[in-house]
């Protein structure tokens, strides 16, 4: 492994998630095994126990989710990660977290559902995942990579996202990234000295007193007024930590504009190619964080009136938050598909063509 961190090292996308959560100080991992994210916790069984930290596979992924809670409470940075049927297990102890403002990092490495589905690649979960997917009034912040770089890059910062905001923070991706092999630069190794202070944990050493760490509050109105103080916070991750790219919005105006992310958005870039080579002007917009969601800095992307196409291995779970967004600015359509099936690039291509002549006719 190169120690200047300069050097391209060829990952699966599994691998680079779990080699950039030890270099951000992950302490204790527990997991398990489902596909397609299987290689996360043969990578942690391995590493995690050569660096002197802990690995545990648990019994059972509600076991594994409040063995985090439990460890990141004691003051250690703490990660889980599963595919689909296994984050709807830890759904309870992801909203515990929330309630009782513990940082911990999840990796979900989405496979067709619902139920047991299949465990081909999809992008089903983004409801569960921007919707909270427990139960009660939270969030969790939610990064979407679409290399196996951003695999690791998002990672890395999920880990400090977590402790500066003590919230749960999800890296979402499909099964295909969990598998793609790309080169890719890692980010350094952090010293637990390097870490930020947790004087909030019940081990901090600098206090002595009984700390107690709960989501149990039943007097309703401080109850009320702790979820609100949440929500304050919340506010403050929208306006500083609320990511995006868009491509293709700096040579004028836009025949079409797509909207993607994970594996869809790399589909959505081969279709611009496509486009641009039929002599069509496409913009594509890609969140990075599902939640906050990119709103404001979408519709601003948005021509008015000119079509929009959602592209999701999904169907119709993101493109109700670009309606939302748009507000009517623009007419948004839906190109998805599910189960594991992934739209290809001449089909975004052929449907973002036929809208703009559709359009043009219009006029």
């Amino acid at each position: 492994m190169c120690e200047n961190n300069q050097e391209k090292q060829l990952m699966k996308g599994n691998e680079a998630i779990a080699e950039a959560a030890i270099r951000a100080g992950c302490g204790a991992y527990f997991g398990y095994p489902i596909t397609p994210q299987n290689e996360i916790i043969a990578y942690m069984a391995t590493h995690m126990l050569e660096r002197g930290r802990i690995f545990i596979q648990a019994e059972s992924e509600i076991a594994a989710i409040n063995m985090v809670y439990g460890a990141s409470a004691a003051g250690t940075r703490a990660m889980t990660s599963s595919s689909s049927p296994g984050i709807s297990l830890k759904q309870e102890g992801i909203s515990y977290a929330a309630g009782a403002d513990i940082p911990l990092v999840v990796v979900n490495v989405v496979r067709g559902g619902p139920g047991l589905g299949s465990i081909a690649p999809s992008q089903s979960d983004y409801f569960q995942a921007t919707r909270g997917g427990g139960h009660g009034d939270y969030h969790s912040l939610v990064l979407a990579p679409k290399s196996v770089q951003e695999c690791a890059d998002l990672t890395y910062a999920a880990f400090d996202l977590a402790d500066q905001y003590r919230m749960p923070v999800m890296v979402l991706l499909d099964g295909v990234l969990g598998q793609l092999m790309e080169g890719v630069v890692l980010p350094r190794e952090r010293r637990l000295s390097e870490l930020p202070p947790r004087d909030w944990t019940v081990g901090a050493m600098a206090r002595r007193e009984s700390r107690h760490i709960s989501s149990l509050e039943l007097v309703p109105e401080q109850l009320e007024a702790k979820t609100k103080a949440r929500f304050l916070r919340y506010e403050t991750v929208k306006t500083a930590e609320t990511r995006f790219e868009a491509l293709g919005f700096d040579q004028g105006p836009v025949d079409l504009m797509l909207v993607a992310y994970g594996t869809a958005a790399r589909v959505c870039m081969g279709a611009k190619q496509l486009a641009a080579q039929a002599g069509l002007k496409i913009g594509l917009f890609r969140p990075i964080t599902l939640w906050p969601f990119p709103a404001e800095p979408l519709k601003q992307h948005v021509p008015q009136g000119i079509p929009v196409l959602t592209v999701e291995m999904s169907l119709g779970q993101l493109v109700e938050d670009v309606q939302l967004a748009i507000l009517g600015k623009a007419p948004v359509h839906l190109l998805g598909h599910c189960g594991g099936l992934i739209p290809t690039e001449a089909e975004v291509f052929t449907e973002a063509k036929r809208l703009v002549m559709e359009y043009r006719r219009n006029l």
